[in-house]
């Protein structure tokens, strides 16, 4: 008898439609990998907040071996993440295994919770620091860090020359110089960023992300946003939504 089969299925989705649970959407989960893979640290917040959801589904009766078994699921997509973030596959594999080395010995759901948060910490700030590997400057790390938490504010040469305490043109210089772009460039690439995740994993109206992002209109905001990814603001969420990446 197949192990999966149509009336199984069918059963499981009744119960849990009784039991008023379900697992978490495709959309929900993979949010974290994707934060991961850009190095964004609040990834380990948002995979702290869904691991203890309770939404991750049951699929062995021992608490222990289902966390464990939860973990090797979680750790194989977050070593995918990185890999595709550019980390060196050798080393993302090494860190697979000694993790899963290490949780084996893991005698408790809570010890299991612990070392998934370690692993998740682990993965980011590997990619946090691949994407810093270039830079030789402390002036250059620290715009960087201003600019990924200042996105919802105007942020221009003068004002980050100011926060480094550099002259403009020699900020603006040595920027391109390590980053391999212009400062306006970085800021707006990461802003799209932003506006792509929001798209996707959130309910904003066109306008409320324009006004989150600093634009100082919708239709800027959409102007930007058409050049940046060949398509509307508008076309990109309803090109997700089509692809059932939306949660409902």
């Amino acid at each position: 008898m197949a192990v999966v089969d149509e009336a199984k299925l069918r059963y499981l989705d009744f119960i849990a439609r009784e039991d008023r649970v379900r697992h978490h959407r495709y959309v929900e989960e993979m949010k974290q990998y994707d934060l991961l893979k850009a190095g964004d640290v609040s990834a380990i917040a948002e995979s702290a907040r869904l691991w203890n959801s309770g939404l991750y589904g049951h699929v062995c009766d021992d608490p222990v071996r289902n966390a464990k078994y939860l973990f090797v699921t979680s750790i194989t997509l977050a070593t995918r993440a990185a890999i595709e973030g550019g980390m060196d596959e050798e080393d993302a594999y090494n860190a697979s295994d000694l993790y899963i080395q290490d949780m084996d010995r893991c005698d408790s759901v809570e010890q299991v919770a612990r070392m998934h948060t370690d692993m998740m910490t682990f993965f980011t700030w590997a990619m946090t620091d691949l994407s810093q590997t270039d830079v030789q400057s402390e002036a250059v790390a620290e715009c960087l860090d201003y600019i990924h938490y200042h996105l919802h504010e105007r942020i221009t040469v003068p004002i980050l020359a100011e926060h480094v305490h550099l002259n403009p043109t020699y900020l603006s210089e040595l920027f391109a110089k390590e980053i391999g772009m212009p400062i306006s460039r970085y800021v707006t690439d990461k802003r799209m960023e932003a506006a792509r995740n929001m798209l996707r994993y959130s309910q904003y109206s066109l306008a409320e992300i324009a006004q989150i992002l600093a634009y100082h209109s919708q239709s800027h905001f959409t102007k930007v946003f058409r050049e940046h990814t060949g398509m509307t603001p508008g076309e990109y969420r309803r090109t997700n939504a089509k692809a059932n990446a939306w949660p409902e």
